[in-house]
C-alpha cells in the first residue's frame, strides 16, 4: 500500500507539472498571433520575438516530459512490445531503464545544471538577434525537467518490479481521453438511455482498438517492405 501511495504521489507531481506548463501553449499562441499582427499589419516586428518563442516552446516541450512518461506516451517499438506478456514487458522496460534511461537522465541533469550555473554567472543573453533576451532562466529549465523525468522514471522502474512480482501492471492515474469525453457527454444527456449509451461506448472502444491494431499492422508492413528493399536483387 505504501508503495502504491508513493507511485501515486510521483504521478501526481508529473501530472501537475505537465498540465501546469501545458498552458504555455496558450501564451505561445497569443505571442505568435500578436507578432503576426505587428509584423504584417503594423509593419513593426519585434527583434527578440524569435528567441522568446523558442523559450516558450522549449519550456513546454521539456516540462511535459515527465507527464508523457507517466502516461506511457513516449515512443516505443509497439509492434513487438504489445505481444509480450506483462512480465516480459516489465523485464524489457527494466533493462532499458538501467541501460539507457538512467545514464541519459543523470547526464542531462549534470550537464544541464552546469549550463544553467554558467549562464546565471555571466548573465547570458541570446546571440541569435541583436537585442537578444536573457537565457539563464530558460537554461534552468533543463536540469529541472531532467529531475522531474528522472523522478517519474524511478516510479516506472518500481512499476516494473511490481509487475515482475505480481504478473500485472500496477494502476496508473486516469486522465481525460476521447472515450471518457463521450461517456461524460452521454451520461449528462436526458435524451440517451442506458442501453444507447452502452452501445455508443462499446462502439467508441471498438474504433479505438481497431485504430491501434491497424497502426501496429501498418508498422509491420512498412518494416517488411524495408527488409525486402534491402535484399540484394538476383
Amino acid at each position: 500500500m505504501n508503495a502504491q501511495r508513493l507511485l501515486r504521489t510521483i504521478d501526481l507531481v508529473s501530472y501537475g507539472s505537465g498540465k501546469a506548463f501545458a498552458w504555455l501553449i496558450m501564451a505561445l499562441t497569443f505571442v505568435v498571433s500578436l507578432e503576426v499582427f505587428k509584423r504584417y499589419i503594423l509593419n513593426a516586428p519585434t527583434a527578440w520575438i524569435f528567441d522568446f518563442n523558442s523559450m516558450l516552446y522549449g519550456t513546454l516541450f521539456m516540462m511535459c516530459g515527465a507527464y508523457t512518461l507517466a502516461q506511457a506516451g513516449h515512443v516505443r517499438a509497439d509492434f513487438v512490445y504489445i505481444y509480450m506478456k506483462p512480465r516480459g514487458q516489465a523485464a524489457l522496460d527494466l533493462i532499458l531503464y538501467f541501460l539507457f534511461f538512467i545514464p541519459c537522465m543523470i547526464g542531462l541533469i549534470y550537464a544541464g545544471g552546469g549550463f544553467a550555473a554558467d549562464s546565471w554567472r555571466i548573465g547570458e543573453h541570446s546571440t541569435v538577434t541583436a537585442e537578444g533576451p536573457p537565457v539563464y532562466h530558460f537554461k534552468t529549465v533543463i536540469p529541472i525537467a531532467g529531475a522531474l523525468v528522472m523522478l517519474q522514471g524511478l516510479a516506472e522502474i518500481a512499476r516494473c518490479v511490481v509487475c515482475l512480482r505480481t504478473g500485472a501492471w500496477p494502476p496508473r492515474l486516469e486522465d481525460v481521453e476521447e472515450i471518457d469525453v463521450i461517456d461524460t457527454q452521454l451520461g449528462h444527456s436526458q435524451y440517451v438511455d442506458e442501453e444507447s449509451r452502452r452501445a455508443a461506448m462499446e462502439g467508441a472502444k471498438a474504433i479505438d482498438e481497431a485504430a491501434r491494431h491497424r497502426s501496429v499492422m501498418e508498422e509491420g508492413v512498412v518494416h517488411e517492405r524495408a527488409i525486402k528493399d534491402d535484399e540484394p536483387k538476383t
